[in-house]
């Protein structure tokens, strides 16, 4: 069920060279309960004083079954977008309106297929940072492999590259492929890839009897990715979609 609320900055930091991480805490002090994969949506007014909206998927590492204190967004800074105007420039203990959680971008109990295909650009990889732990539940069973292809044009703009680089060197369930569309690393890894993230799926040689598909982030790569995954022989229940699209 989704709330409305108050939300005070506690902290930002650029994570690339255009977008932000902002961790906040409600006004109220109460915790948010959420399913890692949903998102928020921040309201406030255009100049004219008109409402709108905007949506952003909760960063917050968490495994879905306790509240978390700090709610952690990363917000792309769009060239004379509103919501760039609104929290771009918030400062620590500034306030802003919010409601929520929202979405079923979830992973889902009763999947049992044995390889999760996640792939991501830009912010779209936030939900996938808030599923490292139950990520990791999953690899625990055993018998279970998740490959993360994230795409972004420069190493520069790999937004959690370490986190989840971290995370494949102490789960050996989890790859992470860094797909790099402009320009390769300075000193590159054995798991780079070059190119865009529907063009790096092929390789995967995905399957009906073995893949589960989440993918998030610009429509050109989610249409792209849901394209190729078709002609590969996954069936539409087999393939969870999330579309971010930059709003003025």
């Amino acid at each position: 069920m989704a709330d409305h609320f108050q939300l005070r900055l506690v902290d930002g930091f650029m994570l690339a060279p255009t977008v932000r991480h902002l961790i906040f805490e409600r006004v109220d002090g109460q915790p948010l309960a959420f399913q890692p994969g949903q998102f928020l949506q921040v309201h406030f007014h255009y100049d004219d004083g008109t409402a709108t909206k905007r949506s952003y998927s909760v960063a917050t590492i968490g495994d879905g079954s306790s509240p978390v204190k700090r709610i952690e967004i990363a917000v792309s800074y769009v060239e004379g977008g509103a919501a760039t105007q609104l929290l771009g420039g918030l400062e620590p203990g500034g306030v802003i309106d919010a409601s929520g959680p929202y979405g079923r971008f979830c992973l889902q109990a009763a999947d049992t297929h044995p390889r999760y295909l996640l792939l991501a650009t830009g912010t779209g990889v936030t939900p996938y940072r808030a599923m490292l732990p139950q990520i990791e539940k999953l690899l625990a069973a055993g018998d279970r492999e998740v490959v993360l292809l994230y795409g972004a044009r420069t190493e520069a703009e790999l937004l959690y590259g370490e986190e989840f680089e971290a995370f494949a060197q102490t789960h050996p369930g989890f790859i992470f492929h860094g797909c790099l569309s402009r320009e390769a690393r300075a000193t590159p890894r054995a798991t780079d890839r070059s190119g865009h993230v529907q063009h790096v799926l092929a390789e995967l040689g995905p399957h009906a009897d073995r893949d589960i598909a989440y993918l998030c982030g610009n429509p050109n790569m989610v249409d792209a990715a849901f394209a190729t995954l078709k002609e590969f022989g996954l069936p539409v229940p087999q393939i969870r979609r999330e579309k971010y699209i930059s709003s003025r």
